[in-house]
């Protein structure tokens, strides 16, 4: 409350301040909000609304200091949240469905990217032409279970099981092992990263997409709150933040894109400028938004695939905050 009265007082004087005769005593500074946020994985063009609300004062107008952290192991932030040692986390819908079975006292309450961008990859000039062609050969995954489940789904839409490959985990290492021709195929290679490397390298790939193949569409990257905490005024103006930053990106994507690399040098080169360009399409223009029928959509196909024992009240996993 006395925060919302020193903005209702910094407003009236922004009014008077013209007028003649009229003498205003210097308002008190107000102390911004602190907030931890933890990502899914190190900075990359995923998080472009993340950067740009952070470099461009977005947050910082809505009274908030906002830390975004890298996580040393990608699997934490959501832990994190859920033991009330950050305050939010970046994760992906498919695993909060996971996460929320499993007992994490979890919730989403904003999407960062709006589709899928996990995708099977093969190589341009190899002999898969289709997801039929896969029978006897070797595909290469990063995530266990999960994955596989995807994988199953695609194969079945084409006559295929996962008892008709080779399954191979190359760890993180998807491109390469796909390049080197350790696998013929692999699962959970980003459309908007890896088909870009392959391609600067020479070694141009070709997708198949999810949501094309009998997999439900689904939110990429996603917010998560612990669910207790949902009343804290933070997160309410987090994503009004989140959501000035994501349409100032959309309409001004080279301004925003030097927001990006400001400090970070690293991140200036051409995997990362065609990424940014790929991902600017799909983040949420309306981050708070919620599909309902896409959440439980593929809260079905969860069970249905045996990853999940029963599908549970939207409202016990992901909200709109209002």
């Amino acid at each position: 409350m006395l925060l919302r009265c020193f903005r209702y007082l910094a407003v009236v004087a922004t009014l008077l301040a013209p007028l003649p005769g009229i003498l205003l005593a210097p308002l008190p500074a107000v102390a911004a909000e602190n907030l931890i946020v933890m990502l899914d994985w190190f900075i990359n063009p995923d998080h472009g609304p993340l950067l740009v609300a952070q470099e461009g004062g977005f947050f910082a107008a809505r009274g908030l200091d906002v830390k975004l952290v890298a996580p040393a192991n990608p699997n934490d932030p959501p832990k994190l949240v859920a033991a009330g040692k950050a305050d939010l986390a970046v994760t992906y819908q498919p695993q909060l469905h996971l996460q929320v079975a499993a007992g994490l006292p979890l919730v989403r309450i904003g999407t960062l990217v709006g589709t899928p961008l996990n995708s099977l990859v093969v190589l341009a000039d190899g002999p898969i032409q289709s997801i039929a062609d896969l029978k006897g050969r070797k595909v290469g995954f990063s995530v266990g279970g999960f994955e596989n489940a995807l994988l199953g789904a695609m194969l079945e839409k084409n006559g295929l099981t996962l008892d008709d490959i080779e399954l191979i985990n190359v760890n993180f290492s998807l491109s390469p092992a796909l390049m080197s021709g350790q696998v013929d195929a692999v699962i959970g290679a980003f459309r908007n990263f890896e088909l870009n490397q392959m391609d600067i390298l020479g070694r141009p790939g070709r997708a198949f997409f999810l949501e094309e193949e009998g997999v439900p569409a689904y939110d990429e990257l996603i917010i998560v709150a612990n669910k207790e905490k949902l009343d804290d005024p933070r997160l309410l103006a987090f994503m009004g933040a989140l959501e000035d930053a994501t349409l100032f990106l959309i309409n001004r994507p080279e301004e925003s894109w030097q927001m990006f690399i400001k400090g970070r040098p690293e991140l200036d080169d051409e995997l990362n400028r065609r990424a940014w360009r790929d991902t600017l399409p799909r983040f949420a223009l309306r981050p708070a938004a919620l599909q309902q029928g896409r959440y439980e959509a593929f809260a079905r196909f969860l069970v249905e695939r045996g990853m999940i024992d029963s599908v549970p009240p939207l409202a016990d996993y992901a909200v709109e905050l209002r």
